[in-house]
């Protein structure tokens, strides 16, 4: 049968007989159709034959269920339907199959979703990163700084320019934080270049350098002052878990923001009054001893335990804490006055305040884990534990000198999460 086909028409179409099958051409273009089965299922088809000769059918856009309701405007337009018959129809005439174009353009769509840069990057993480001691931290760097602009596009597309611009604008008020920025983007274009599956010709950031983007960095020399210590170790008296105690906890031991963050309980004896880091998360790859003074172990044993190994935790136990510019951000909304400061400065504080405590350099050293140089390193094997706790403690007596001496509400435990 052929007739123009209309809207009204197609409204009034109504399922084939049983075991048949209803064909309407339309008289507008040539093999161009409608199909109705005794079913009811309707679509809009072109049959046409190949150069070669061989006749194909191919559905075009998709299928509805006739009887159509009245009320309501067709699921696939009638002009729509003629639109995408005569460029099906020109495909064929040039010898290409609609849907073979269609299944090759799905699998480029596929596969351009794999080469975008966050999809690139999700397989950095899972492949390069996971194993890191600073995953997280390249992790948060990652969707913080470079997905919001890149995450969405082809990895390949990313130019110098580009990459250039960004680091720019963060170097601006965080030039540290830039430079990070540089060595996790270089570290990840070579690595997707070596797997040769992301379309990518070269790094972007092969003819970038940090010095000339960014400029030299200059040694970073800050050290809270004692009302700025006095501030701060109010200001995470006032905030609840984990905060609170993982910022003193900081200030009193010396160690690394993440290996207080990532502490376990495993790691912790508090008869002993001693953390033991394990190698596999210190910077050397050796193994910690950290003797905790009192107001630490007061601290400590006030802490909430969860089923989960970790001390420091928004997941009960599950994982450690994870976000601390997040964190760092609740410190500085309440000590606004405070000039600006880093968690690694809580670490150059504690070592100058042992330098003026008079303690021993070797000492002050291994309390920070830096370990002994050259011909010390070799023959001295002492542990200097006894050392250390005296240093710890006298470090810590120090910080409540400081912090309003004999107050109970220094080292009582702070509020829960809540």
């Amino acid at each position: 049968m052929k007739t123009l086909l209309t809207d009204r028409a197609l409204r009034g179409l109504k399922p084939a007989p049983a075991g048949k099958r209803t064909v309407i051409w339309d008289s507008a273009i040539p093999s161009f159709c409608v199909r109705v089965t005794d079913t009811g299922a309707a679509s809009f088809n072109v049959m046409r034959r190949l150069p070669n000769g061989r006749l194909i059918r191919r559905l075009i856009g998709f299928g509805w269920t006739v009887p159509f309701p009245a009320a309501h405007p067709l699921p696939y337009a009638l002009s729509d339907a003629r639109a995408d018959a005569r460029a099906a129809i020109l495909d064929i005439s040039r010898g290409i199959d609609p849907k073979a174009k269609r299944e090759a353009a799905k699998e480029a769509e596929a596969q351009a979703a794999k080469q975008t840069f966050g999809a690139v990057a999700k397989d950095f993480f899972e492949d390069h990163v996971a194993g890191l001691r600073s995953a997280a931290e390249v992790e948060a760097a990652f969707r913080r700084e470079i997905l919001p602009s890149f995450g969405k596009r082809p990895v390949a597309s990313i130019t110098d320019l580009e990459i250039a611009k960004l680091l720019k604008a963060v170097a601006k008020d965080r030039p540290y934080q830039a430079r990070h920025l540089f060595a996790y983007l270089s570290k990840f274009y070579r690595w997707a270049l070596a797997q040769r599956c992301y379309g990518l010709a070269a790094s972007p950031c092969a003819a970038l350098s940090a010095k000339d983007l960014i400029g030299k960095p200059s040694p970073r020399v800050r050290v809270l002052t004692d009302s700025e210590l006095a501030a701060l170790w109010k200001s995470a008296g006032d905030l609840s878990y984990p905060t609170g105690p993982f910022v003193r906890l900081l200030l009193l031991t010396g160690q690394r923001l993440r290996e207080v963050g990532e502490m376990a309980w495993s790691e912790i004896d508090l008869a002993k009054g001693l953390w033991v880091i394990p190698a596999d998360r210190m910077k050397a790859d050796t193994a910690h001893i950290v003797p905790l003074a009192p107001e630490a172990i007061a601290i400590l044993a006030g802490l909430p335990r969860w089923p989960g190994p970790f001390v420091l935790t928004t997941t009960g136990g599950r994982r450690p804490i994870a976000n601390f510019s997040g964190l760092k951000a609740k410190i500085d909304a309440l000590i606004p006055d405070v000039a600006p400061w880093r968690f690694h400065d809580l670490r150059r504080t504690m070592r100058t305040g042992l330098s003026s405590l008079r303690i021993a350099d070797n000492v002050s050293e291994l309390c920070i884990a830096h370990s002994q140089k050259g011909l010390h390193k070799i023959y001295d094997q002492h542990s200097y534990l006894d050392e250390k706790r005296h240093a710890f403690e006298a470090w810590a007596n120090r910080v409540m000198s400081i912090v309003e001496p004999g107050d109970p509400t220094n080292v009582i435990k702070m509020r829960e999460q809540g």
